[in-house]
């Protein structure tokens, strides 16, 4: 019996390290996360056994990790990518509604996206064009979905020193540029349906934001066609 049951756990987690390959692999497909060279995403498929939740369709916790990733701007200014840091997600209740779609869905979601001021500084240096580099760092006054961040530098020869505001609603990031040349900018998260951002903060490190989700779609929408 012993042997059985080596033999079953080896089987049972050759099987979730090729099923958490084969998730991570859509995931990157769909929304577009890793997209660049030392970017790295990771789906890690929680339980035990994993066998008994694939045969139901039915998983206890899912993971979604993404680092080192970027985004346009809605209006794809040149210049204007923003670097995510990190984005991890929590799936729990996560069931198979379709294999050939390779649809599934989840009851809750939770999760954090995290940015850098080190890429903060950089995406306002290139949309304020004209002047030194600018830094973004910590300002207090954070509240909701709003983060407030301080913008110091050179800008025509003038010095800088203003407050701007990182608002985070629905899947969108959008910053004002307080003292430049552009007034703001605005970026969109790929998300899976029904997760959106909830709250915003200015923490010593960066910006971290808060995510929630219900009844969250992960792959195709049933609705899609």
């Amino acid at each position: 019996m012993a042997v059985l049951a080596v033999l079953f756990t080896i089987a049972d987690r050759t099987a979730v390290h090729y099923a958490d390959k084969e998730a991570t692999r859509l995931a990157k497909g769909k929304y577009g996360y890793a997209n660049t060279t030392d970017g790295h995403m990771h789906v890690a498929i929680g339980g035990f056994p994993f066998l008994t939740q694939a045969i139901g369709g039915n998983f206890g916790h899912v993971t979604l990790t993404a680092e080192k990733f970027y985004v346009d701007t809605t209006d794809n200014t040149q210049g204007g990518y923003l670097n995510i840091a990190r984005l991890r997600l929590d799936l729990r209740g996560v069931s198979v509604t379709s294999l050939a779609a390779r649809s599934a869905e989840a009851n809750q979601a939770t999760g954090t996206l995290t940015l850098s001021y080190e890429d903060l500084s950089g995406v306002v240096t290139r949309l304020a064009g004209n002047g030194g580099p600018l830094r973004v760092s910590q300002a207090p006054g954070s509240d909701g979905q709003a983060a407030r961040v301080r913008i110091s530098g050179t800008m025509g020869g003038t010095a800088l020193n203003s407050t701007g505001t990182l608002l985070a609603q629905g899947t969108e990031l959008s910053l004002t540029l307080p003292g430049t040349e552009r007034a703001g900018a605005v970026w969109r998260v790929g998300l899976p349906a029904g997760v959106g951002f909830t709250a915003a903060r200015a923490t010593p490190d960066g910006v971290e934001i808060s995510l929630v989700g219900h009844q969250v779609t992960l792959g195709s929408s049933r609705f899609d066609r």
